[in-house]
This record gives C-alpha cells, sequence and structure tokens, in this order.
C-alpha cells in the first residue's frame, strides 16, 4: 500500500479530533467579557491538547515521509496510535470542566502516556519494515525525547494525585519540550 492513504486518513482523524474539541467549547450566555472567566480552564484545557495534536500531527507527516511501503503491521500500529490520539477531547473535556481536578488530569496524562507508547510502536514498526538502516532509524538516533517522555508522563500521572498542577507542569513541561522543532528528520531526508 502506498503511504499517501495512511497520512491522508491519519490528517482526516486529527482534524475531526480538532474540530471535537473546539466544539465542545459552550458559547456563554452574555455578552460580557467577564462570562468567559467560568471557560479559563476549558479554553486552557483546548491550547494544551491542540498543541499535543499539532505535535503529533507535525511528527507524524515527518516521520511517514521516510517510508517507503506500508505493510500491515504499520498500518495497525497507526491505527493503534489514533485510537489513543482520539480519546483526547474526552479527558481534554472532562480535565477542563472538572477544573483540572486530580482525576481527569491522570486520566489526561494516562491517555498522552499511552499515545506516546503508540508512537513509539508505530515508529518500531517502521524502522522494522523499512531496516535498521533506514532513514527513520538513522534519524531518530538514541531518540532522547521518545524516551523520556513516557518518563515524564509517569511522574506527571502520580504527582496529579498529589496535586493536579504538578501534574499539569509536567504536562506542560513535555509538551514544550517536543515543541522546540526536531530536525532529525528533515536533515536525513535532505
Amino acid at each position: 500500500m502506498e503511504k499517501g492513504r495512511v497520512e491522508a486518513f491519519s490528517d482526516g482523524v486529527l482534524a475531526i479530533i480538532i474540530t471535537i474539541m473546539v466544539l465542545e467549547i459552550k458559547v456563554p450566555h452574555g455578552d460580557n467579557f467577564t462570562d468567559l472567566i467560568p471557560l479559563i480552564p476549558i479554553i486552557l484545557s483546548y491550547v494544551l491538547s491542540f498543541i499535543y495534536i499539532g505535535i503529533y500531527w507535525n511528527n507524524h507527516h515527518h516521520m511517514m515521509q521516510t517510508v517507503k511501503k506500508v505493510k500491515g503491521n504499520i498500518l495497525w500500529a497507526n491505527l493503534h496510535l489514533l485510537f489513543w490520539l482520539s480519546l483526547i477531547p474526552f479527558v481534554t473535556g472532562w480535565m477542563g470542566e472538572n477544573n483540572f481536578s486530580s482525576k481527569p488530569m491522570a486520566l489526561y496524562g494516562l491517555v498522552l502516556l499511552m499515545a506516546a507508547i503508540a508512537y513509539f510502536i508505530l515508529q518500531n514498526q517502521i524502522i522494522k519494515s523499512q531496516g535498521e538502516d533506514s532513514i527513520l532509524a538513522k534519524a531518530i538516533g538514541k531518540d532522547f525525547k521518545g524516551k523520556i517522555s513516557p518518563i515524564l508522563y509517569l511522574i506527571g500521572i502520580g504527582l496529579s494525585f498529589i496535586n493536579s498542577i504538578f501534574g499539569g507542569i509536567i504536562f506542560i513541561l513535555v509538551a514544550l519540550i517536543w515543541l522546540i522543532p526536531d530536525k532529525r528528520i528533515e536533515k536525513s531526508l535532505k
């Protein structure tokens, strides 16, 4: 199978995820800026999740540029990733509606952790399919960010039960780590 179908399907799913998240933000019944104050946690959770979806979209795009042929193992690994990402609107809504309380924050972290694991599995299935000396294998190298992220998610999940703000700080930190442009794959494709 050509990779274009996988990319198009993944792009569509991610676009729907963003659409669902933004539709969950309810318009206030009032015309004053103070009417927006109760929406601040919901909007903040949306912004964080939008950033995460954007990070996954960007990295998925770069990773798929290294793929020559898509096999069944890559299709299933990609669906596994999309499954976890499709839960982000639910946990985003629950977290925002409950003012970042501990259990919603911990579940948010768990979904982020599972998405990171799913991405790692997809990445490894691509390398397995394309070979150890493939563009992707060479580009990711030791993959520090990919290895530290799940550890930080676990710490964030644990901290969420102590103080949800600490968990949230960790989840923001991981997003910031990935927001720094990662040029490994782009350099390898030149």
